[in-house]
């Protein structure tokens, strides 16, 4: 028993020898994952919520009253000015075409009659047989009737323009829609029986603040800007993100900016072959408006958000960790330009930032993008 108990005493320094050198080992730096601020040349693009429309949209109204009698058309096909559309019941107007050539007839016998009596009396008021007051008479009966003959023979033209009004045709090239008048409705020109719209090219309205406003109004208010070919092309992101092939340009800008929403519309037009968009879809459009010229950049993820202000942590020279204020432009993909607070080649930290504070040592790693480590 003495054995044992004189074991323990004498391993007892050796033990908290041991545990004191092992607690007073400094624990390792902890890791941060970081990336050089890069300087270059940037386009800046930026986007605005836009909704497609056909750059001509037609109405189709009939010119005159009567019972839809058929429908020609596929809805929501391709068709082409002068296709006929609509048949309206012609029977009224080919009887009004009857009246209106009978009442012809009668105005131009009576003009012929008038002829023969002027024919007649002309000489013999030369000869005094009848009086001047019945050539004067006769002259004016004469004048009268070509006068009735030649509204008789626009009556007529005007009961033909109604037969062939019966016949509802598209004005224009383009996408039609869905029929909102059915076979046997009484229609008028107030009915709204469809809608054509021409969507190659396809328009795109959207708004940008008055801001982005004064910062190009010089070049939105040029002599030139609905015909020029200068300017960036525009974007077009549809809904499931992909880019629209074609681009388009901006050849409109409203005369005013909405006090409502504080933007002002601007409408721009792609080519759509094929008829691929359709009026009512939603998309992003895009522009490259300016370069900035030696920008700086850093990862969005890089960049903290604090109380309305803007920071990043930054590794000195001497592996201390610094907390930074900086200010910041615009993005551009997964970057954003710094405009102040950073200078070129300082190292950012991206990750790791949760486990340390301002001024601890850190040891760095090179820090690799998702996209780029999949």
């Amino acid at each position: 028993m003495n054995f044992y108990r004189r074991a323990v005493v004498l391993s007892l320094p050796l033990f908290l020898s041991v545990a004191c050198a092992k607690k007073e080992q400094p624990a390792a730096p902890p890791e941060v994952s970081v990336v050089s601020v890069v300087q270059r040349d940037v386009p800046v693009t930026t986007e605005w919520i836009s909704t497609l429309d056909g750059s001509v949209n037609a109405d189709i109204r009939p010119k005159v009253e009567g019972y839809l009698l058929k429908q020609d058309y596929k809805e929501g096909q391709f068709v082409r000015a002068g296709d006929r559309l609509f048949e309206i019941d012609p029977r009224q107007f080919r009887a009004s075409i009857e009246q209106a050539q009978g009442a012809l007839g009668q105005a131009q016998a009576l003009f012929e009659k008038t002829n023969r009596d002027v024919e007649r009396f002309t000489p013999l008021a030369a000869q005094r047989a009848i009086s001047q007051q019945e050539l004067d008479n006769a002259l004016a009966a004469q004048r009268n009737a070509q006068a009735a003959v030649a509204s008789a023979k626009a009556a007529v033209d005007q009961a033909a323009l109604g037969l062939g009004w019966t016949h509802v045709t598209s004005p224009i090239d383009g996408i039609v829609g869905l029929a909102k008048a059915q076979v046997g409705d009484l229609v008028n020109p107030q009915t709204v029986m469809t809608t054509v719209s021409t969507v190659d090219p396809i328009r795109v309205t959207y708004g940008i603040s008055e801001r982005e406003y004064m910062r190009f109004a010089a070049s939105i208010n040029r002599k030139d800007y609905a015909t020029t070919k200068k300017g960036p092309f525009l974007e077009l992101v549809l809904d499931d993100g992909t880019v629209w092939p074609e681009k388009g340009r901006a050849e409109m800008a409203d005369r005013e900016v909405d006090p409502g929403t504080g933007t002002m519309t601007i409408r721009g037009f792609f080519p759509n072959p094929d008829n691929i968009l359709r009026p009512g879809q939603y998309g992003r459009v895009r522009a490259s408006i300016e370069t900035r010229t030696g920008a700086l950049l850093v990862p969005q993820r890089a960049v903290i958000e604090l109380q309305g202000g803007f920071r990043v942590a930054v590794v000195g020279a001497d592996s201390k960790l610094e907390i930074r204020p900086v200010e910041l432009a615009e993005k551009t993909g997964d970057l954003w330009i710094v405009t102040k607070g950073l200078k070129a080649d300082d190292k950012v930290v991206v990750t790791g930032l949760q486990t340390t504070r301002p001024g601890t040592v850190v040891t760095t790693k090179p820090w690799a993008p998702e996209s780029a480590a999949r």
